[in-house]
């Protein structure tokens, strides 16, 4: 089972950690994918460690940290600079998805 888990807004850090550590303890595996005002949650270290349990990946949209102005600056090289064709990709490739 894959599950996708597309971050939007910057509101809900303590559900998205509890969500994919649930998936991921049962095996599953997780992409992460940020945009637009979810990529504020780069700054939350709880979030970016997310990727180090097995079967998690975490990317985001250069061009929503770009337009926001969130730096990108030592993030561990796991987490993925992207575009939307990584969102497209997420979509295609996991089982269910869930935006938040």
């Amino acid at each position: 089972m894959k599950l996708g888990i597309l971050i939007n807004t910057a509101r809900h850090a303590k559900e998205i950690i509890g969500l994919t550590r649930a998936a991921a303890s049962k095996g599953y595996e997780v992409i992460l994918f940020m945009m637009d005002e979810g990529v504020r949650l780069l700054r939350n270290v709880s979030i970016t460690n997310l990727h180090k349990i097995p079967g998690v990946s975490l990317g985001f949209c250069q061009y929503s940290t770009d337009v926001i102005g969130v730096s990108t600056k030592g993030l561990a090289k796991e987490v993925v600079a992207g575009s939307q064709y990584d969102n497209a990709v997420m979509t295609r490739e996991a089982d269910r998805v869930i935006v938040l």
